[in-house]
């Protein structure tokens, strides 16, 4: 008699999760965007991190138009590969407008990352805030010496915690899956390609699923 396997941890039943979900999207809305991004890292001290990115996202009406956004986050160690941070973005797009503020705990190990992300969203098109929980897992592995490329894999998943508008989904609304590759181009530049598959769980109605190719400048200072 078959067993059924079941994952030990809550970071395993997300992965299994991420890999099987897919599967059942057959009926989904698809949609292609392409996004930019430009961004500097600072490093301010021994502890202290600073980061100021601009994004341009190239998106259909019905994916609410063009969006631009623009991001300042800090971050401090206070252990080894554990950084705690927080900060602020502003969105816009013809539809709406968003503040958002956000903390976040970011745990590192060999080429594994982990980040816990929650969020404050503030929509123009809302009388309150919106709460979001964010979880990523990624892999970073390194294809040569350091002049070589870097192969980026992670996997993201989005919970909205309540409803900032009567029509809001709670629970499990997104999940993002990126796959590419992070060149230097210098000590100080480097060039990051993705494609990601972001998936919009929808209540009664076929999901939402964007095909993203992503490109990202870096500037370290």
């Amino acid at each position: 008699m078959l067993r059924t396997l079941r994952p030990r941890h809550i970071s395993g039943a997300l992965l299994a999760y991420a890999l099987l979900r897919p599967l059942s999207a057959a009926a989904a809305d698809d949609e292609t965007q392409a996004w930019l991004t430009e961004s500097v890292v600072i490093r301010a001290s021994a502890a202290d991190t600073i980061g100021i990115d601009s994004s341009q996202r190239f998106r259909s009406g019905r994916a609410n138009g063009e969006q631009q956004t623009v991001r300042v986050l800090l971050d401090h160690g206070v252990a080894p590969g554990l950084l705690i941070g927080g900060g602020l973005a502003y969105f816009r797009s013809a539809a709406e407008q968003e503040l958002r503020f956000f903390e976040q705990a970011t745990f590192t190990r060999g080429v594994f990352l982990a980040r816990a992300r929650l969020e404050q969203r503030y929509f123009d098109t809302a009388e309150r805030p919106g709460w979001r929980l964010r979880q990523r897992l990624q892999a970073a592995i390194p294809l040569g010496s350091r002049k070589a490329p870097t192969l980026i894999a992670a996997t993201e998943f989005f919970f909205q915690l309540n409803r900032a508008r009567p029509s809001d989904k709670t629970g499990l609304a997104t999940m993002r899956q990126q796959i590419g590759l992070r060149q230097p181009l210098s000590k100080a530049l480097d060039l990051q390609f993705l494609y990601m598959r972001q998936q919009t769980f929808r209540d009664r109605r076929p999901d939402t699923v964007s095909h993203i190719p992503w490109a990202t400048l870096t500037w370290k200072i």
